[in-house]
């Protein structure tokens, strides 16, 4: 039998960047809310984070930003490299970034945000509970319900924020995760534990070297005491259509014919682990009755843009500020906030998860079009931000 109902006015599912994002937001938009998270700790399994302007204003406005940056890096540039031969074919200044978008753009370990977040979410009322699996949830047209074993969890609205691989998201979709066929391989290490030398550039820099079906990306961590390497390469064993692909023994393959910049970063890389890249067709529903999607769980994207966490920030403001909106004397309008947050984050995510598609596709190309590829970035002007308004600027 399950215990009496606890209330609030607000119900997250999730306790990854998205959800205490959206947990915090809302509380500092005045809702009583309480968040639910499986793992008995918050943690976040990874290593390097890329913050782009359109999440570092939202997290300056939460009083956020300074603790997250004071274990980061504020990287000097943002440099594309070929793969093959380690020339430089672009960059973006970040300190001109910060200036024409008014927000910086950081790298930082996932679990300083996390860390950053939850402290955050303390200070502001937030009824944090790990160690509380979301075993089912319902909805009526007035309130939804989440149950954790004999336990109910009540609240006007309910959050799911659970993730790449949600189980909330069936009550708005039987979609599958798409696969890629990409997988990603990580490593992050003290500085003086690394098995190459770091130049100026690779330590004051994101760099990303481009190459066929490979990529390499590389930047400072925790105030430059870590260095993050990350690999992502299509698997020979997918394209075969195997069962069981981006195993370690196809790594050092896959990058065969990489310049020795990209050789030597392998060698960094843990490789016990691995992250298959999946993301999922865009949906334009987002809203069950009083259940509401957010995050990774909404709309899981490839990596190639580096916006998984800053859409899931932008996720949550944008709630919240429709919470605001629609206040009445009676409380939120939560129907009308549902439907205003619904029509707004849906156009503009898909969007993110198509484009990051298509320059997963340029990153990787092979033979003329590669050689096309770089001299579009040779020819680049470093401070042209046509491409790059839309996403940064909002």
């Amino acid at each position: 039998m399950s215990v009496a109902a606890a209330t609030s006015d607000v119900l997250v599912a999730g306790g990854g960047i998205g959800g205490l994002s959206a947990a915090l937001s809302l509380a500092r938009a005045g809702q009583h809310v309480r968040l639910l998270e499986r793992e008995r700790q918050f943690s976040e399994v990874g290593a390097g984070l890329q913050m782009a302007p359109n999440a570092t204003r939202i997290l300056r406005a939460w009083e956020v930003l300074d603790r997250a940056m004071a274990s980061g890096v504020s990287a000097r540039r943002l440099v594309f490299r070929d793969a093959l031969t380690g020339e430089m074919l672009t960059y973006l200044d970040l300190a001109d970034v910060e200036r024409r978008y008014g927000a910086p753009y950081f790298v930082m370990h996932r679990h300083d945000l996390l860390t950053s977040l939850v402290d955050a979410c303390v200070e502001a009322g937030v009824e944090l509970l790990a160690g509380t699996p979301v075993d089912s949830v319902e909805s009526t047209d007035r309130f939804a319900t989440a149950r954790s074993g004999e336990r109910e969890f009540r609240a006007s609205v309910l959050v799911a924020a659970d993730g790449g691989n949600s189980t909330l998201r069936r009550h708005f979709s039987d979609d599958q995760p798409v696969p890629s066929g990409y997988v990603a391989y990580r490593g992050a290490l003290p500085m003086h534990e690394l098995p190459f030398p770091v130049s100026e550039d690779m330590a004051t820099s994101v760099v990303a070297y481009l190459g066929p079906a490979r990529h390499l990306v590389q930047y400072p961590l925790r105030r430059g005491q870590m260095f993050n390497t990350v690999a992502v390469f299509r698997s020979p064993a997918f394209l075969r259509g195997e069962a069981r692909w981006g195993l370690p023994e196809e790594l050092d393959g896959a990058f065969e014919g990489s310049c020795d910049a990209v050789q030597r970063g392998l060698s960094s890389l843990w490789r016990d682990r691995q992250w298959l890249m999946h993301d999922r067709e865009p949906i334009d529903t987002w809203v069950h009755r009083r259940i509401v999607l957010l995050g990774d769980a909404a709309h899981p994207m490839l990596q190639y843009l580096a916006q998984g966490a800053c859409q899931a920030v932008q996720d949550a403001a944008h709630l919240a500020d429709a919470a605001s909106r629609y206040r009445t004397s009676g409380g939120v309008d939560w129907d009308a906030a549902l439907a205003d947050y619904q029509a707004v984050r849906t156009t503009h995510t898909a969007r993110v998860q198509r484009t990051a598609r298509d320059w997963g596709e340029f990153w990787h190309v092979d033979g003329f079009s590669a050689r096309f590829r770089n001299q579009l970035l040779r020819d680049r002007d470093p401070f042209d931000y046509r491409h790059i308004d839309w996403l940064y600027g909002k």
